[in-house]
Parts: structure tokens; sequence; C-alpha cells
């Protein structure tokens, strides 16, 4: 037989039973819809977060103190780390493959001025901040490189606490009280958006040994390292747990490069995808039952005609090709509109709530298509292999 022959007799089996066709169809389409829907929201989220980490450069390392993986911040509970000094960034300024260091204290303020009160948070930096995580001044200058224990009251306002405090007039020169300190404004931040649900222009900058008078703390909370482009992280986090290690006495620091955490956080985001992925894939399980079902009452509705078939010299080959390319039929088709069903509802989605990244790689919809076609084959192979061993005789008997 042709295999035009095949596809002809194939397509007229499927439009011959319509709406048997159409719930069989609609089972596989619903399942592969679920797939890319979840998928592409999935995938969405992992570039949202990424992008979110990346904005502020790839090659950042972090030092906390104390030995632990997490963030290095105080638990309230006491401890043998030696608190992270000034005078430990500026050790730190010194290793080879370093581009810029920046000390950071950070804490939760009542800023004043010009007649308005508002509370934000207070980060204590070096002017290495600039270069750590890529920020911009707008108007006026940063902090400027100054020994810490003379380090002059000055602070940066981000973009909306000027706002805040001082709407459209100029800010430069305008004295401000943070706590219990008297600071002068010396520049406004150009502005940076959200990170993770954190405003990042809703804030104050000052130098980092003013923030340990004005939060009454002994040391740091980290210092950030911004490494050479093309440069390992792992060398420069090697480096500098010997430097601390050398200056403490021992290594009671963490220290975390940005390129470990990125990788660290892609791997758990993929994880994410597939399993939103897989649920999805339930759908496709039933959908696959639905086209054993109905290829199943198939043979035993067209016992007659397959021993005809035989009976014209139709080799069982041939028989067993013509049920199983019906059965991918199905699922191929039911996968097509799967697909614009999917997609369809992921642009809509990307639409009324834009504020939820969705994106669908191409990779995706040529999985899920081959996917579609492969339960198919799968879920068709049972009845389609009934189908050629049955015995042309009785088959031609069976009324």
């Amino acid at each position: 037989m042709l295999f035009t022959d095949s596809l002809t007799l194939a397509f007229r089996a499927i439009s011959s039973q319509r709406l048997r066709s159409f719930l069989t169809l609609l089972g596989i389409a619903v399942g592969i819809a679920a797939v890319i829907l979840l998928t592409s929201i999935g995938e969405g989220i992992h570039r949202y977060v990424l992008a979110e980490f990346t904005q502020f450069g790839t090659n950042v390392v972090g030092v906390h103190p104390g030995r632990t993986k997490t963030g290095g911040a105080t638990t309230g509970l006491p401890s043998s780390a030696r608190p992270l000094s000034l005078e430990d960034a500026e050790a730190l300024k010194r290793l080879p493959n370093v581009v810029a260091v920046t000390p950071s204290v950070f804490g939760n303020a009542e800023v004043s001025g010009n007649g308005r009160v508002r509370r934000v948070s207070v980060y204590g930096v070096g002017p290495g901040l600039l270069v750590v995580f890529r920020a911009k001044v707008r108007s006026g200058q940063f902090l400027p490189d100054e020994e810490a224990g003379s380090a002059r009251a000055q602070v940066v306002l981000g973009p909306k606490l000027k706002n805040e405090l001082f709407g459209a007039e100029n800010a430069l020169g305008a004295r401000v009280r943070i706590g219990g300190l008297q600071f002068r404004v010396i520049g406004v931040m150009e502005a940076k958006g959200q990170f993770l649900g954190i405003d990042l222009d809703d804030t104050a900058y000052i130098p980092a040994a003013r923030a340990l008078e004005l939060f009454n703390r002994e040391g740091l909370n980290e210092i950030n390292i911004s490494a050479a482009e093309g440069v390992p992280a792992a060398g420069v986090v090697a480096a500098a747990r010997e430097l601390i290690k050398a200056r403490h006495g021992r290594d009671d620091v963490t220290i975390i490069s940005q390129e470990e955490m990125m990788s660290t956080l892609s791997n758990i985001l993929d994880v994410l995808t597939m399993a939103v992925g897989a649920l999805g894939g339930i759908s496709l399980l039933v959908g696959g039952v639905g086209i054993v079902t109905i290829m199943t009452i198939a043979v035993t509705e067209r016992t007659n005609e397959i021993g005809l078939l035989v009976a014209l010299g139709a080799r069982r080959q041939t028989i067993l090709g013509l049920f199983l390319g019906e059965a991918v039929a199905l699922a191929a088709i039911g996968g097509l509109f799967g697909l614009l069903l999917g997609i369809g509802l992921a642009q809509t989605i990307s639409f009324f709530v834009p504020a939820l990244p969705v994106h669908t790689p191409l990779s995706f919809v040529l999985l899920a298509e081959a996917l579609a076609a492969a339960i198919g084959l799968a879920a068709g192979v049972l009845p389609a292999r009934r189908a050629a061993l049955l015995d042309p005789v009785e088959a031609l008997r069976t009324e």
C-alpha cells in the first residue's frame, strides 16, 4: 500500500467519527496546552529572577561574617566569629584581580528634611559601590574616597526619597537628619527600580564608618567585591579567604560568589520549570488513555475491513502501520491545537498581567509536539498490534 493511500485511509477513518475524534483530540490538546502554559510561566519566572540578579553584574563576590552558607547576618546568639571591619575591606582592595570593594552596613532609620519625615533603608557603603553594583549618580556626586576615621557626614539620596522630601526642588547642599545625626546631601542616584520587591530608589547612602556609628554596630554586615571581567570567581574567593584567615587568625567568614549563587539558583529554577511541566504532563497521560480507548473501539468496529484488506494481500505490517498512523495523526493534530491554545493563553495572561513574566521558548514548542506524537504512537501500539494479528477468515465472518 502506498504511503499516500495509508494517509488517506487514516484521515478518512478520523473524519468518519467526527465527534469521537474531536473528544480524543481535545484530551491531547488540553494536555499540551497545560504543558505549554505552565512551562512558559516557569521559564518566564526563571528569566525574570536571573535578570533581577544580573542587573548588578555577574562578577560580584560577597564576604559575610561567620562560617555559614546564609547571608551572615546576626542571629542574636553568641558567636566567636570576628566582625568584619573597614580595615578588612581596605585590605581586600589590594588583592589581584579585584576592581573595586565596598563595605556594607544596612538598617532602617527615619530621614527628615525640608519639614518632612520618611522611614527608609539606609546603607553605609564606600565609593566602590558604583562599580560593584553598576549604579549611577543622576546629579551631584557619590561618596568621596576618604579615610574611614575621617569620613564626613554626607549622604546620597535615592530618587524616590529625594522626591518625597524635596519634590522638584534642588536637594544638593541641603541638610537632612538620619536617626540622630546630621548629613549634607551631595548627590542623587539614578533610578534603579525594584529588586525582588525591595524598592532600591527609596534609600539613602552614607559612609560606612558613619553607618556603624548610626546603628551602633561593631562590624560590617558584609563586604562586596567586584572581580575583573573574565577572571574565574573561584580564584578571587580563594585569595579573599586566605587574606581574611591571615587577618583574623582563622577562617571565620562565608564567601559567596555571584557566579556560584546564580548557578545554584538556575538549577533550582530549572527543577521548578520541569516540575510544573510534569503537572501538565498528567493531562497528557489522560489524553493518551483516550487514544488507547478510541483505537481499541476502532479495531473492534473495523474488524471486517481489516479482514478484507488482508484477504486482498495487505501485509500485517501495513495493517499495523495503518492503525499506528491513525493514532499518531490524532495525537499530532491534537498537539497542534494544544500548542495554539497554550501559546494563546500564555500571551493573554502576559497581556492582562504584565507583572507576571511569560516566555515560551521554541524548544518547548517542538518538544511538546514531539511528545504528543510519541504518546499517540505509544497509545496506538496495542490496538494496532491486535488489528494486525486478526485472522482474516474470522475477521471477514464478523458482522
